[in-house]
């Protein structure tokens, strides 16, 4: 069956290595439709200006298509209020943001931060600091040797005091793992801690909905979902947002500035300073436009269909050993192949054009729980089709015929 998505991607008609690109580094980074390199390219040619502070024509347009795009992105997550929408760089600095600037509000010594054993580098490492910086303590909330967390969050909870913020990936990016927010959430919300889903892997393949879910902070980045990179999200209940003091200083997020004080905007621009990345959102725009018209059911329902056959393949070939069996589980794989590091796999594989990701994935210490220095990681986007599965499958057993 031909994929009706794949011919709107340029990168796709090119080679490597004199064959055809099989690009399944989706959970890193997506590829751009042509819409979004129109729009992008429109933008440069036809109606760049500085936005929010011009009189004139080009500054106008461009800003009425810029808040537009705030619009639909708080539609696209189903927000309160267009207000709640923050447009940061990318997940990663959505999250340290919340770090500082949630952490200057909420947090004191002794008090608990929480996040999941299966977290990225970026749901860690900003958390860290603000425990340096605030006096706090992080608490892994642990996983199985199937890559879920448990079902006794509530007890898990009760056995500590002073936790203020609870932090967990939406999906996980090494295991594909769907947690389920169903359940962790409220039982954090029923405690009175502060909720914060990492959506970086999730808004490309699955619906968000941030009041259904009832988090208080949702994060994910454009890049994942078909537009630009240096494009991000960051969701907040309005509330939050408005208690919260600024994370960085200057113009466009001020009210008022004399030597003697100064007067913020309200959300979101107290949380934009600076310059925003115009020619990105309306890359985001365009990305979130083409998400809406393909149809994410339909995204999802096809990304699934070829997770499962590529699953089943890789686990019919000798040697092979799968990280992540949640029985819920987005369009990632990673894999270890016996007496293969997984470097040269990908180098292998790339020499056949086929594209995956290799390495730790910015996820140490999930390496460390299997006690692997790395992994193999295949993922899967709306463009990739069956004969990409076939490709992935052949550059495999290509690998382990030379290492054999």
């Amino acid at each position: 069956m031909t994929n009706p998505w794949r011919k709107e991607f340029p990168v796709l008609q090119r080679r490597v290595h004199g064959v055809p690109l099989a690009y399944l580094d989706n959970a890193a980074s997506t590829q751009k439709p042509q819409c979004v390199i129109d729009a992008v390219t429109r933008c440069l040619r036809e109606d760049y200006s500085n936005i929010h502070r011009g009189v004139h024509y080009l500054s106008q347009q461009l800003s009425a298509q810029y808040d537009r795009v705030r619009e639909q992105v708080a539609a696209f997550v189903n927000a309160a209020r267009v207000e709640e929408i923050v447009f940061t760089k990318g997940t990663t600095e959505a999250l340290n943001l919340l770090a500082s600037s949630l952490g200057q509000l909420l947090l004191k010594p002794g008090d608990k931060i929480v996040v999941s054993a299966m977290e990225h580098h970026a749901n860690i490492v900003p958390w860290q600091m603000a425990c340096q910086r605030f006096g706090a303590e992080l608490v892994v909330l642990p996983m199985n040797t199937g890559g879920e967390l448990p079902d006794g969050i509530e007890a898990f909870l009760d056995g500590l005091d002073n936790v203020k913020i609870f932090s967990v990936a939406h999906v996980s990016n090494v295991l594909g793992t769907i947690n389920n927010l169903a359940r962790l959430l409220p039982a954090a919300k029923a405690r009175g801690i502060v909720t914060i889903v990492d959506g970086a892997q999730a808004v490309a393949h699955l619906p968000v909905d941030v009041q259904a879910l009832g988090c208080d902070f949702y994060v994910f980045s454009g890049h994942k979902i078909y537009a630009p990179t240096a494009i991000g999200v960051l969701y907040g209940r309005y509330q939050w947002l408005e208690a919260m003091p600024p994370y960085q200083g200057g113009g466009d997020m001020i009210l008022s500035v004399s030597f003697e004080k100064t007067e913020y905007a309200p959300p979101p621009l107290k949380f934009e300073a600076g310059t925003p990345p115009i020619v990105e959102v309306i890359g985001l725009g365009a990305a979130l436009d083409w998400v809406r018209e393909a149809g994410l059911g339909n995204l999802a329902a096809h990304e699934e269909k070829l997770r499962l056959h590529a699953e089943a393949a890789l686990r019919a070939l000798p040697g092979m050993t799968i990280y992540g069996n949640a029985a819920h589980k987005a369009a990632v794989i990673s894999f270890t192949l016996e007496g293969i590091h997984p470097h040269d796999a990908g180098t292998i594989m790339d020499s056949h054009g086929v594209a995956v990701r290799v390495g730790q994935h910015c996820a140490e210490p999930v390496m460390r729980f299997f006690g692997i220095p790395a992994t193999i990681r295949a993922s899967f986007a709306a463009y990739n089709d069956e004969q990409d599965v076939e490709r992935l499958i052949a550059s495999v057993k290509a690998t382990q015929e030379l290492f054999a």
